[in-house]
């Protein structure tokens, strides 16, 4: 997994302005644009749906994208549709018309959590869309209130499992909506060490963020590139990684496995992915002219300093 080193002497408007030029940069060479422009009519504005509330990760880039594409494809107006852990706004993709006006932000929770957390769903994941691009593979990170951490002395795994042990019930722990990525490393963190800490569920990352910063909960399974600004202010404190492997862009924070490894938590391995969906049906000649550059010809980018992680291609 490839991370992007984040520069703690920047303001967040240059990492932003960095990550829009990286994102839409490979969007391009991928060949999302062109298929995309083969279906849109120049007439009328397309939907890019965000699943979940605005100032997220999704949300970010959705209008990052929607702001560069807008002299090739005309107005892109991004529609931020949250509820019910982001199956809202997906259906609303997946029930619209195969004619390349309305696309939605998919994220791992989407098409992959959701089915297997809801009884019913209002769409299959695979069926009822046309995947186009992925856009990013991230890890989450464990955090806490910087204030939090320091009144607990939690600084480490070790720390937190045993503060929890010692005070069941009382810790408390944020997420983007239940079967968002957040929730899911909660709960596995939770049955991998054995401790019990209430799960409390927000309209979307950026409100959970926010209820964490205030002192509303205790800890969140955040997304790195949200958590980053926060982490590097000094309001949230980074007490270890989701993935299998340490991020170059938090420098020194080891991965749960690593600080859990006698705890439990020696397999412990989460991470988010999100990308670019079309309703299903899309027609053949769009599908080959997004996916055909992707799988031959995008380019690995290379990392600039900023948020997000690199952005990944796939050879197929």
């Amino acid at each position: 997994m490839n991370t992007c080193p984040i520069s703690s002497s920047r303001p967040r408007s240059l990492l932003r302005s960095s990550a829009r030029r990286l994102l839409l940069a490979g969007l391009a060479a991928s060949g999302l644009l062109a298929g995309t422009a083969a279906l849109a009519q120049a007439t009328r504005p397309i939907r890019l749906i965000v699943p979940y509330a605005p100032g997220g990760p999704l949300d970010i880039v959705a209008r990052a994208l929607a702001e560069r594409v807008k002299d090739n494809l005309g107005t892109v107006v991004v529609e931020n549709k949250p509820g019910a852990g982001g199956n809202l706004g997906a259906d609303q993709a997946a029930r619209s018309a195969p004619d390349g006006q309305t696309l939605v932000m998919g994220a791992v929770a989407t098409h992959a959590i959701n089915p297997w957390l809801f009884a019913k769903m209002p769409y299959d994941p695979i069926r009822d869309f046309t995947p186009i691009t992925l856009v990013a593979r991230v890890p989450n990170v464990l955090v806490m209130n910087a204030e939090t951490a320091q009144k607990l002395g939690i600084a480490t795994v070790a720390d937190l499992v045993a503060y929890a042990k010692k005070n069941p019930g009382k810790l408390n722990y944020g997420s983007g909506g239940n079967g968002s990525a957040g929730h899911l490393a909660g709960e596995m963190f939770k049955a991998q060490a054995g401790v019990f800490m209430t799960h409390i569920p927000y309209a979307g990352g950026n409100p959970a963020q926010l209820a964490l910063i205030s002192g509303q909960v205790d800890l969140n399974f955040d997304n790195l590139a949200s958590a980053a600004a926060n982490i590097k202010s000094g309001k949230l404190k980074a007490i270890a990684l989701t993935s299998a492997k340490r991020s170059d862009a938090l420098a020194g924070v080891p991965t749960i496995a690593e600080g859990g490894a006698k705890l439990g938590l020696a397999s412990f391995d989460i991470d988010t992915w999100f990308g670019i969906f079309g309703p299903a049906k899309l027609p053949r000649r769009s599908r080959k002219s997004s996916t055909l550059p992707l799988s031959k010809r995008w380019p690995r980018l290379k990392c600039v300093r900023g948020w997000p992680p690199c952005w990944q291609s796939r050879r197929r």
